[in-house]
């Protein structure tokens, strides 16, 4: 077979270690496709940055448009990240007849519609198994194994800062910010984490997770979003009082509607249950669990990050996209059949974990209650902690809809007898 040219658009900690596989292992790849890959360029920002690559200072450029515009290429990989420029060169690839594999995942939650229309039209793949929780294969099980199936609910954790974070927290008690230091010490953590530790990475996953699960689009502004920036050693201990963990979930599930069904994607810290298979996801790694209706409950886990495992989600891609392109055909596309509604946190119904700090006298405990009676939510079980000007309420309720929790907290925070309401967390998985 002719050999198949390959562009990489960019070459950092991913795209280096592509460029190192695609040319030390060439021969194998080769006999997995049934013809070989040359690398015919690699855009970069600097050509003077010494990268240690070994590979020819003829294959890098800086003109990463006019690369993806020869119209010679048959796939282009691109791990430069963020919308644009990225965004551009992924359109312009695909108009010059290239196939496209990507880890970009803010890229596809905000603009998919474009980038599938675009590859639809040229004929061509759109692969992005990279984008979603490094190494782990959980896009083509969604996309192609559980094509039969019918998801009902995708809860992951897929950002391993948050977790490395939230498990630091839990196993030596330290503070947020101590955690949150030592991730940045060993390189967990970039120097600004707003994107991790305010959970817009584990949305723009969630949205992604979310439209393949449910074959309905949903971008970033589906999502509802929180971080863990206010999660404190408090709320991690009193999670391990109920023999619970906290950990930053991407939730993505169907729900019941009058008019049938609808989808509800959000990401949030919640307590699990030590017996649940998520709360021992440690340190930096990922994790999805999947419920679906005939295959039961699967799960998925590894390293969520890094060079390696993602370059190696980045080239079972390249081969897939290359196989096809030896075949003549193109792999699935989006799939928006479903095109359910997506409603907001306020319509979803889950448990809830509360701290209220009260007066420690009689009568109090009842008035809390009444409140929890007049918004329709039910406690499953309440205990007291500590006494006089330092009482504290904990209850954790059962299943409620979010917005009455809301109205909840809101009554509650109108009392004379309670102070504050400390803490809110979610209870997922019992």
């Amino acid at each position: 077979m002719s050999t198949l040219k390959v562009a990489l658009l960019g070459c950092g900690v991913v795209g280096s270690e592509v460029a190192r596989v695609l040319t030390k292992d060439a021969a194998e790849l080769a006999n997995r496709i049934g013809a070989p890959l040359e690398l015919v360029g690699i855009a970069v920002r600097d050509l003077d940055r010494h990268r240690g690559s070994g590979l020819p200072d003829d294959l890098f450029t800086t003109d990463a448009r006019g690369l993806v515009s020869r119209g010679d290429l048959d796939i282009v990989i691109e791990v430069i990240g963020g919308i644009e420029p990225a965004r551009d060169l992924i359109l312009t690839a695909l108009e010059h007849g290239a196939s496209v594999v990507t880890a970009n995942k803010a890229l596809l939650a905000q603009e998919a519609e474009a980038l599938y229309d675009a590859a639809a039209k040229a004929d061509r793949d759109l692969a992005f198994e990279a984008a979603v929780a490094g190494a782990i294969p959980i896009v083509r099980p969604l996309r192609e194994s559980l094509a039969g199936d019918a998801v009902e609910r995708v809860l992951g954790i897929v950002n391993g800062t948050t977790n490395f974070i939230l498990d630091a927290m839990t196993t030596t008690g330290e503070s947020f910010e101590s955690a949150l230091a030592e991730a940045q010490r060993l390189g967990y953590a970039e120097a600004d984490p707003t994107a991790d530790v305010e959970g817009h990475d584990a949305a723009a996953k969630a949205a992604i997770l979310a439209g393949l699960a449910f074959h309905t689009r949903v971008t970033l502004g589906d999502v509802h979003c929180e971080g863990i920036s206010a999660v404190t050693s408090a709320d991690v201990a009193l999670a391990g009082e109920i023999d619970s963990v906290v950990k930053l979930l991407a939730i993505c599930e169907k729900i019941d509607t009058p008019d049938g069904h609808a989808v509800s994607v959000r990401v949030h810290p919640a307590m699990i249950p030590n017996t649940h298979p998520l709360a021992s996801v440690r340190g930096a790694y990922n994790a999805v669990f999947v419920e679906s209706e005939s295959a039961g409950q699967l799960m998925f886990y590894g390293p969520g990050a890094g060079g390696s495992p993602t370059a190696s989600a980045v080239l079972g891609d390249v081969v897939s996209a290359a196989r096809n392109r030896v075949r003549g055909v193109v792999g699935p596309g989006e799939s928006t059949h479903a095109d359910l509604e997506i409603v907001g946190v306020g319509r979803t119904r889950t448990s809830y974990h509360l701290a209220i700090d009260v007066d420690d006298r009689a009568g109090v405990l009842a008035a809390i209650a009444h409140v929890f009676a007049d918004h329709g939510v039910s406690i499953k079980t309440v205990r007291q902690v500590g006494t006089d000007d330092e009482a504290q309420l904990v209850i954790v309720t059962h299943a409620a809809v979010d917005a009455n929790l809301a109205a909840t907290v809101a009554a509650l925070r109108d009392l004379d007898v309670v102070h504050d309401v400390s803490s809110v967390i979610r209870v997922e998985g019992s």
